[in-house]
């Protein structure tokens, strides 16, 4: 079997898993909900309207914005509670409506003679109008379980794990088979629920307890299934718990480590970061310790979370965390950048830098090779003659960021049109033509590929980017952890970082496989280093 497949289909039981019991939860809760709201309702009009404008109000923000945004609001939580609470408010609209809209629609008459026949206002709502709404009621079921499957593969980056994992990662690596899971799988998700939802309506309308039972059965299953899976796959290997690392370490006379269950790694959505996701959990896994990953977040994700223990580890930059948490303008050395950043992390929210790896990923812009000799393009400022005439591409978080408009306010440059990109395709944009300078990344392997040329920074308008280990408040204190990792520090060099991305991008290694040659590679240099002398 191809390899590729084969680690798809190893990664499924997880992420289908993850993905299936989201969405239930959710649609569940959301019915708990919304159904109820909408008996309450449904002949009072002033909260009628009210509950159907906040609802509608609610399904008017973007999915991946609403996601987001549960983060910060429930103090840097990841994983399932923020995607859970995000994907419940957005099943309450459908089944709301079509629950206030089924009982309204009822015959007036049916309900006159209800009353004459002396049936109390609940039985009448019991007996007459909920069963003539039923079939209204679960149209609006089965649009929010379409809404609440296809939504939950933006879940990723909150991190809950989800068949979007697939998505992300795929058009990060520009790996179609890992897209292709993604989609497929969360599709026959989506049709099999609004399947057997149909099924309850079918036996609702004919009466049948036999059909009825049956679909109740099979949505059983999918339900223990969905709980039972992650219990029932095989692990990728035998790994020591934190505690039994702490009783090695304490019966060889080292300081006892914390036991606080499996080490959480971070990592953003781009190859560079899942290559050293990758690292970290192999390094930890390799010193006896526990690891979870949760790949696919954004910055301010991933830092509210580290330091609200939510996280333990992940690569940042200096350039990010100086601009995104520290909210400074200009530059500055590198060294002196990444000691101030260390105090000030360490001093306002208790996080560790644990140190350089010794690489920089600044940004930088680039264009072709081609067009730069044509235009005699070298630096940044050479652009200006030309930007108003040009469009220039940038990842999704780049012209939001302090240093882009420290860059068009130093070199004075005015573009003719910015377009925001998803990096996997930034390159390619370029390199066709649809776009003339893209935001590049300097130790991306595609910059070779693709044939572009970095433009020179000389007023430093970027700051430094060097990547750097950060550890969460609790996790510097897990002395196994700590001792894994510092091997790591000042290890990697732009050369190592490049090749390592290349592997991915243009070589089309997986990830893990990347990861797994870049620690061989800084085994065998240690091995070599500590070889004595002749």
């Amino acid at each position: 079997m191809n390899e590729n497949i084969a680690g798809r289909l190893a990664e499924l039981p997880g992420f289908l898993s993850g993905h299936m019991t989201l969405s239930l939860a959710a649609l569940l809760c959301g019915l708990a909900i919304s159904l109820p709201l909408g008996i309450a309702v449904v002949d009072k009009p002033r909260a009628r309207e009210a509950s159907l404008t906040v609802a509608s109000i609610i399904q008017t923000i973007p999915g991946l914005a609403l996601l987001a945004l549960m983060v910060p609001l429930l103090g840097g939580l990841i994983g399932f509670w923020p995607a859970f609470i995000a994907l419940v408010l957005y099943s309450v609209l459908p089944v709301l409506r079509n629950t206030i809209t089924g009982i309204r629609e009822v015959d007036p008459a049916l309900i006159e003679a209800g009353r004459g026949m002396g049936m109390t206002p609940r039985q009448i709502l019991t007996q007459v109008q909920l069963p003539l709404a039923a079939p209204v009621i679960i149209a609006g079921v089965r649009t929010a379980t379409v809404w609440v499957v296809g939504i939950a593969t933006l879940s990723t980056p909150v991190g809950a794990p989800s068949l979007g994992d697939y998505i992300f990662m795929g058009l990060q690596t520009r790996n179609n088979v890992a897209i292709l899971f993604g989609c497929v799988f969360a599709a026959v998700l989506a049709v099999s629920l609004d399947q057997l939802i149909r099924l309850i309506e079918r036996a609702v309308a004919k009466g049948s307890k036999r059909m009825a039972g049956a679909a109740a059965g099979a949505l059983g299953v999918l339900v223990v299934l969905a709980l039972l899976t992650p219990m029932l796959t095989p692990s990728k290997g035998p790994v020591v718990t934190p505690k039994a690392a702490q009783t090695a370490q304490t019966d060889s006379g080292a300081p006892p480590t914390e036991d606080f269950g499996p080490v959480v790694i971070g990592g953003k959505p781009f190859t560079e970061q899942y290559v050293l996701t990758s690292l970290l959990e192999q390094t930890l896994a390799g010193a006896g310790l526990e690891v979870d990953k949760r790949t696919n977040l954004g910055s301010t994700v991933l830092f509210d979370a580290l330091k609200a223990n939510e996280l333990d580890v992940y690569v940042d930059y200096s350039g990010t965390v100086w601009a995104t948490v520290m909210q400074r303008k200009g530059s500055g050395k590198p060294e002196s950048v990444l000691i101030e950043m260390s105090h000030e992390l360490k001093s306002k929210h208790d996080v560790t830098t644990l140190g350089a790896l010794g690489f920089e990923n600044a940004y930088a812009l680039a264009m072709t090779e081609a067009q730069a000799n044509k235009l005699g393009i070298v630096q940044i400022g050479d652009l200006t003659a030309h930007a108003p005439k040009m469009k220039v591409g940038g990842d999704y978080e780049f012209f939001g960021r302090t240093e882009w408009k420290q860059v068009t306010a130093l070199y004075g440059l005015g573009f003719e049109k910015q377009v925001s990109l998803d990096s996997t395709f930034m390159y390619g944009a370029v390199d066709k033509g649809e776009v003339d300078v893209i935001s590049s990344y300097s130790t991306d392997g595609r910059v070779a590929a693709f044939k572009l040329r970095v433009l020179k920074d000389p007023k430093q308008a970027f700051p430094p980017y060097d990547a750097v280990i950060l550890l969460s408040p609790r996790a510097t204190r897990n002395r196994a952890l700590v001792e894994a990792l510092e091997p790591l520090v000042r290890a990697i060099s732009d050369d190592d970082m490049r090749w390592a991305n290349k592997l991915v991008d243009v070589d089309k290694k997986s990830p893990d496989a990347a990861a797994t040659a870049l620690r061989e590679l800084l085994e065998r240099r240690r091995a070599v280093q500590r070889e004595p002398s002749p």
